[in-house]
């Protein structure tokens, strides 16, 4: 299946705060709020959401193309993105401006307060997918991006009859009511964290039964609790599968979307995308940054038949390694 991943690019700066966030807000004063955080330790990192996903799919038998705006301090994130299966042809270097970056702080209950820089990101807008890709892709990823190219994005694919997965992340915060729902409207796939959906809800005016009426598949995520996957009358619960530890929470969501292309691409039943998508996720969470996770193919269904009975299904991954 050719994906097309489009979405942020961007470098991660990633904080840790050794204590709670929660203690430190007075709910009567947060019209005055003044804070800062002393933390330990920063690290720096690739990310950006659709770099993520495509470098998680890429671990599987894929080779996704990642679409996005770069500035010119792009080189070595290209080599490190090829090297590990991702098809950066579809990439668009903008020598005059820096690549976005990504600054998360994230507590000792793993909440987590993020800034974005936009950078080269604000300028996808000026890009279409019939300008920059040749084949036609079989999927469209739509992950958080410049919110106006987002809304062009979801339109292209709905005038060239593109199957899309819609995935607004971070970026409800900043689409509009009327944004979110043109997004929305006929997408193959919505994939949204319970937050997100709640915001989505505010919004709109959605309810859940509206958002599925939109979308062939509704897939909310919940953290530690899993996800459940809404698709025409079912409703399916996925279970989480726990990680040995959690050394930073930042890109697991990402992780998980890629796991559960992964299972489309292989027309794998609903409820084995989560899973797969729920594994990827813990690998993520296991380590600090968003595209330090490794595993083989056969290390990955090793330890998905020690947590999950996939029947058989996933034996063409073996094959593909």
């Amino acid at each position: 299946m050719e994906t097309l991943v489009t979405g942020s690019i961007a470098y991660d700066y990633l904080m840790r705060f050794p204590g709670s966030f929660q203690q430190h807000f007075i709910p009567d004063e947060l019209h005055n709020m003044s804070l800062s955080f002393l933390v330990d330790d920063m690290t720096k990192h690739w990310g950006g959401v659709a770099a993520n996903i495509a470098f998680t799919l890429a671990k599987f038998d894929q080779r996704p193309k990642l679409m996005g705006t770069v500035g010119r301090d792009f080189g070595d994130y290209r080599r490190w993105l090829e090297g590990h299966g991702v098809d950066c042809s579809t990439v668009i270097q903008i020598d005059d401006v820096f690549t976005a970056s990504f600054f998360a702080n994230t507590d000792d209950d793993n909440n987590q307060l993020a800034f974005f820089y936009g950078g080269a990101m604000n300028l996808a807008r000026n890009y279409c997918i019939a300008d920059i890709v040749r084949q036609r892709p079989d999927l469209v990823v739509i992950s958080p991006n410049d919110p106006v190219a987002m809304v062009k994005l979801c339109d292209e694919c709905r005038r060239l009859s593109l199957r899309f997965i819609y995935d607004p992340g971070q970026q409800v915060a900043r689409l509009n009511g009327d944004e979110l729902r043109r997004g929305l409207r006929d997408a193959f796939m919505v994939v949204v964290n319970i937050y997100e959906a709640s915001v989505i809800y505010e919004k709109t005016g959605f309810t859940l039964d509206d958002l599925r009426e939109q979308a062939k598949i509704v897939v909310i995520t919940e953290s530690e609790k899993g996800s459940k996957i809404y698709c025409e009358d079912d409703i399916i619960d996925v279970e989480a599968f726990p990680p040995t530890a959690i050394a930073d929470p930042t890109g697991a969501g990402d992780a998980y979307r890629a796991g559960f292309i992964y299972g489309l691409s292989k027309r794998l039943p609903l409820r084995l995308c989560a899973q797969i998508g729920a594994l990827s996720a813990t690998y993520a969470l296991e380590v600090i940054g968003t595209q330090n996770h490794a595993f083989t193919r056969v290390e990955f269904v090793e330890r998905f038949r020690s947590l999950a009975d996939d029947a058989g299904q996933l034996e063409p991954l073996l094959a593909a390694g």
